[in-house]
């Protein structure tokens, strides 16, 4: 993968002051925001991946800081204070004029499901869907998913403790499994594919979801 060099800007929001990350795509056709779950940032491993290999397909890819992790604290907010951090930076993003796509990982696909249709997002990426606390599948959350009023594309681990792709209701949203991936897309080193080929399932289900978007 090529390295590409990032422009960071801070925001200032309500809930504080908030950071995104600009991988900018050489003629960029959409923006594509994702933000990081409830106990990490945004060098997961997914997120990574998506910076990497976006921009070369005409995406610009924003990765988006949450202001309690600028902040530098360890656990996340109520998912309201989540989601209106999201709102406060919603306008930076979509500065460049382009469509902005709303997504992110666990939490923060809860946040851009919630937001989609007030914030005018064109489309939702939710990787790691949590649709239910692991071992709790009758706590489940797939209304916010159900919800999200625009096209949306889940991406989920095989393996997830969170909820596995077998376990998610039938709606109009489509779905790309990471086989054997956990709710960080990490696969055993006894799968038949390696983290890479996990990651490239990832960023090719992504680039062809974003292609069909028109």
């Amino acid at each position: 993968m090529t390295e590409i060099e990032a422009a960071r800007e801070e925001i200032d929001t309500e809930a504080g002051t908030a950071r995104i990350t600009w991988y900018e795509a050489e003629r960029p056709k959409v923006v594509l925001a994702v933000s990081h779950g409830a106990g990490g940032g945004i060098e997961s491993r997914d997120l990574q991946a998506l910076a990497a290999v976006l921009p070369a397909h005409g995406v610009t890819v924003a990765l988006v800081e949450q202001p309690w992790r600028v902040a530098g604290k360890k656990l996340a907010p109520a998912p309201k204070t989540l989601d209106v951090g999201w709102r406060g930076l919603w306008p930076a993003l979509a500065k460049p004029g382009l469509p902005v796509l709303a997504g992110g990982r666990s939490a923060g696909a809860r946040v851009a499901c919630r937001t989609a249709t007030e914030l005018g997002a064109a489309a939702v990426l939710a990787l790691s869907f949590p649709l239910h606390p692991p071992g709790k599948p009758e706590k489940s959350r797939a209304d916010e998913l159900l919800g999200a009023g625009v096209p949306t594309l889940v991406v989920q681990g095989g393996n997830d403790p969170f909820g596995r792709p077998a376990e998610f209701p039938e709606g109009s949203y489509g779905l790309v499994e990471v086989p054997y991936g956990d709710h960080g897309f990490a696969v055993p080193k006894r799968a038949p594919l390696g983290q890479e080929e996990a990651l490239t399932v990832i960023t090719d289900g992504v680039v062809e979801w974003i292609a069909s978007l028109g």
